[in-house]
């Protein structure tokens, strides 16, 4: 027979196993709940990835060219067979067409067409009386790189009268990314009083900062757009 102090020890031999299981069981517990509290915010920071806010999108206008010249290449300025170059300032926009996680979209599809440095359209229901310029391309067709970047060269347009009052400079785009296509108007820095005055700008509110160009503070003639599109 067992008597009762072997059954006391017995009872303590077998609460202390259950004891040391439990606190094995504790700290494998408390070593997996840390790996779930580190991973945790891993995931939450994969999940909250800032998104960048698209590109405001513009109405197309009426002057869109159905019929554009043949040649349509980046550079507006100059036109093939001409030994004169296209007036107005000229100037350099670049910039690089990103997803909404900021990464690039190459093959992006950009249309640009404008009014010349007069504020005329090469259209021919282009009320405007200021003067063509036979020497200005008026519209460009290119393919942004593997960076997703593109480089234009053109005139800055004038500024033109209309029937929702005077349009302050600006180019039309229509581009196109993988999935997502938009029509944008990009506007000038330096031209905020006319830009304020816009009806078309106005209009854009909290979003008008995605329309404004950058200029380059050491060469006056060199603009920046980054262009966001859904995808």
């Amino acid at each position: 027979m067992i008597n009762a102090h072997e059954r006391a020890h017995e009872l303590n031999g077998a609460e202390g196993a259950q004891s040391l299981l439990s606190r094995r069981l504790f700290a494998q517990y408390v070593v997996a709940s840390a790996g779930l509290l580190v991973a945790a915010p891993a995931r939450a920071l994969q999940v909250a990835q800032p998104r960048l806010g698209t590109t405001a999108e513009s109405p197309m206008g009426p002057f869109y060219p159905l019929d554009p010249l043949a040649e349509n290449d980046a550079d507006l300025t100059r036109l093939a067979g001409h030994a004169d170059r296209a007036r107005g300032e000229v100037i350099e926009l670049t910039g690089r067409v990103l997803d909404l996680r900021g990464n690039p979209i190459a093959g992006a599809r950009l249309e640009l067409w404008q009014a010349n440095a007069a504020g005329r359209y090469m259209h021919e229901i282009d009320p405007a009386t200021a003067p063509l310029d036979p020497d200005f391309q008026g519209f460009a067709s290119l393919s942004t790189g593997a960076d997703g970047g593109y480089r234009i060269v053109t005139v800055k347009p004038g500024g033109y009268d209309s029937p929702i009052g005077h349009r302050t400079p600006h180019l039309h785009f229509d581009l196109r990314g993988r999935t997502h296509r938009s029509i944008a108007q990009m506007y000038f820095p330096e031209e905020a009083e006319g830009n304020a005055r816009d009806t078309l700008y106005s209009a854009l509110g909290a979003e008008a900062g995605t329309s404004l160009a950058a200029r380059d503070p050491a060469d006056r003639s060199k603009y920046r757009w980054d262009i966001v599109l859904m995808g």
